[in-house]
């Protein structure tokens, strides 16, 4: 992933803040020999204070025998991404035609060392983790090993814990434009109105560079 100075998050805290939010993304997982990567969407949950992520997979998941081959894999979370006509991007002093069209995105890729989890108390804990996580007002009952009702299906599923290694953030929301020009689009994002323009304004709001 290109990242220009302007488009790098200022600290981790940014990066750390608008991740917080999110537990969907991406798990990439280098193919075996002649193989093609994998790709697999999944929720996780990720803990800041231990860098790590959880997450759980079925059993027979195809990717087990390449993610135990080279456990070196990437997390991938990109939101608040819409589209920029452009027209909204033009010069100040230059005709609406010749401006840019772009992508509006945030995107943070966790590079992560995966942990294959097998042991049944241990899948119960990471899977209490991510209940936790997701359903904080409670509801479900607790998962045990060897314990109804969850304990009997635990041997269908692996957990995985991603310890994290690196991460690359970007933000691409105008940086680098004229302060008109960063209006001009926040302008046409507000009156627009699209499905992701809410959230894509937010974060070229904040970022707004005066």
């Amino acid at each position: 992933m290109l990242i220009h100075p302007w488009d790098a998050a200022r600290d981790d805290a940014e990066w750390q803040q608008w991740l917080s939010a999110r537990d969907f993304g991406q798990l990439s997982v280098n193919g075996l020999p002649g193989e093609a990567p994998y790709v697999q969407p999944l929720h996780f949950a990720y803990d800041a204070g231990r860098a790590e992520a959880v997450t759980h997979l079925a059993r027979p998941n195809p990717l087990w025998p390449a993610l135990e081959r080279n456990p070196a894999v990437l997390l991938s979370v990109v939101d608040d991404y819409t589209f920029i006509p452009g027209p909204w991007q033009a010069a100040p002093d230059g005709p609406s035609e010749q401006g840019t069209p772009t992508s509006f995105y945030a995107a943070v890729q966790l590079r992560c060392t995966a942990h294959v989890v097998d042991d049944p108390a241990e899948k119960a804990a990471l899977l209490n983790r991510q209940t936790g996580h997701f359903q904080p007002e409670g509801g479900s009952a607790r998962v045990a090993a060897d314990e109804a009702p969850f304990g009997r299906m635990l041997a269908g599923i692996r957990g995985i814990r991603l310890e994290v290694t690196d991460v690359r953030a970007k933000f691409k929301y105008a940086g680098k434009k004229p302060v008109e020009v960063q209006d001009r689009i926040a302008a046409g994002l507000a009156a627009r109105g699209g499905p992701r323009d809410a959230g894509a304004l937010a974060v070229q709001r904040r970022r707004r560079v005066l």
